[in-house]
């Protein structure tokens, strides 16, 4: 049986300063770099580590409306500034987990796939494979994508992991879970922005879908690749066409990262097979 594979999702949130263009956390990044190797270190796993896009193409993303697709003749200007500052945050994630000692390269959604309707058609994942065979570590992260019925599309870290998926499982890669790693402790029920000591919902299914969306209209954090809600559809959607169970957890709390790489109990929300309920 091949080693476990893990996917890890670094939220823009937890990376960078949303408030403020192309402003990182280095303290933050520093810390999740090195828990993500001391994690490795004790544990035998193959490891994919996505990451969103935070304050860095986000603000080009809703100048040039990138989401929209091309709507004028700034749109080209667009997919460009777009790709560069995401690709710029993607390169300084990839230098810091380079500097614990892992061997991270940096995979481009922009440059090996094609979308249709912001949904990945078709991506080139031989060198993901190749990199999972000697036990490196993938590194894409959500990007603007050429997109056939649009123009061009952002394109979220969960609907690569999606794709990724559902293609590595089909070629027997043995994946385990998903951990998606924000700045709440999981799936909250109200806005963490304007509340305080909301209860995490402990699960989600398809059994309890309905009741949390209530909780996540007009999710607090939107941004071009849809929020909270779609993130959570999408690891939904990921469990009952690939059976891989996903993990939201509180990425900015010290050691979170490394006990659920690890297997250990965490806070946090699962999306798995059946829920307890969200009432």
């Amino acid at each position: 049986m091949q080693s476990e594979l893990i996917m890890i999702k670094l939220g823009g949130s937890l990376l960078t300063d949303k408030t403020k263009p192309f402003t990182l956390r280095p303290g933050v990044i520093k810390r999740i770099t090195k828990e993500i190797h001391n994690a490795r270190q004790e544990k035998d796993m193959r490891l994919i580590v996505g990451h969103g896009g935070g304050s860095f193409p986000h603000s080009a993303a809703n100048k040039y409306q990138t989401h929209k697709g091309i709507i004028n003749k700034e749109s080209y200007k667009g997919i460009a500034e777009v790709q560069d500052a995401a690709s710029r945050l993607n390169r300084l994630v990839v230098r810091e987990l380079l500097d614990t000692g892992e061997n991270a390269m940096s995979i481009s959604l922009s440059s090996s796939g094609i979308a249709e309707n912001s949904q990945i058609k078709y991506m080139y994942i031989e060198p993901i494979k190749i990199l999972l065979k000697y036990n490196m570590i993938p590194v894409p992260y959500g990007d603007v994508a050429l997109d056939t019925a649009m123009g061009c599309s952002i394109i979220s870290t969960e609907e690569i992991f999606y794709y990724l998926a559902r293609e590595l499982k089909k070629q027997g890669f043995n994946i385990t879970k998903i951990i998606n790693c924000g700045v709440v402790d999981g799936v909250l029920k109200g806005d963490p922005t304007k509340d305080t000591d909301l209860d995490i919902i402990p699960e989600i299914s398809s059994d309890n879908i309905n009741q949390v969306r209530k909780y996540l209209a007009g999710s607090y954090g939107t941004d071009v690749t849809g929020g909270m809600l779609s993130k959570v559809e999408k690891m939904l959607k990921i469990f009952t066409e690939c059976g891989v169970d996903s993990l939201i957890i509180n990425g900015l709390v010290e050691g979170r990262i490394e006990k659920a790489l690890k297997g250990e109990s965490v806070p946090g929300t699962r999306i798995t097979a059946h829920a307890t309920g969200a009432n």
